[in-house]
């Protein structure tokens, strides 16, 4: 014979618990956080600093580029290779402009010989060194350059209008300390 078991019921004076209320779906949900135990190491919070300039910089230059190529009908590498030899009008050589540019020879070799073939820029052998090749703007590459910076000038400026002027000053006012500490400060045109 099978033994049941009898359930008994057994009846309290205490009243039972109330349900849980549901949370209330009109109200914004807060953002949920790691408590900080101890602060960061400085070390990481230099590394993250670094990652967050090569976003910026990533995000501004691609808007840039989409920029130039949509409204211009030209490209980064170009327009700055244009703006650095705007800046030294007697020319200066391949090897030199690579290193102007923070790019290799080859690469800059190829913009340059793009903007030779369209009349924008001049190559010379100078009398002094015939291994060396100089390069400068013809006059039709000023003009050019000249709309498209104050182009780019529009643009960057439209990218960075939602940065209030004081912390424009103090953002550049950094940057600038900072690359003077990394010993490239010496170099730095801007």
């Amino acid at each position: 014979m099978r033994a049941v078991k009898a359930i008994k019921t057994v009846k309290t004076d205490k009243p039972t618990k109330p349900n849980k209320p549901k949370p209330n779906a009109s109200k914004p949900m807060q953002k949920w956080s790691r408590p900080k135990l101890r602060p960061e190491p400085v070390s990481k919070r230099r590394l993250r600093a670094w990652i967050r300039l090569l976003r910026v910089t990533r995000a501004t230059e691609g808007q840039l580029r989409e920029y130039l190529r949509q409204n211009h009908a030209t490209t980064l590498p170009r327009f700055d290779v244009l703006a650095e030899l705007s800046r030294c009008p007697e020319g200066v050589t391949m090897s030199e402009l690579s290193r102007m540019l923070l790019v290799s020879n080859g690469n800059a070799t190829t913009v340059v010989e793009r903007l030779v073939a369209e009349q924008l820029v001049r190559r010379r052998i100078p009398a002094t060194d015939r291994r060396a090749v100089v390069v400068s703007l013809t006059a039709q590459g000023r003009q050019l350059f000249a709309r498209l910076a104050q182009a780019h000038e529009r643009e960057v400026s439209a990218i960075f209008a939602g940065l209030p002027e004081a912390d424009l000053d103090t953002l550049s006012s950094l940057l600038h300390d900072l690359l003077n500490k990394t010993g490239k400060g010496a170099t730095a045109k801007t």
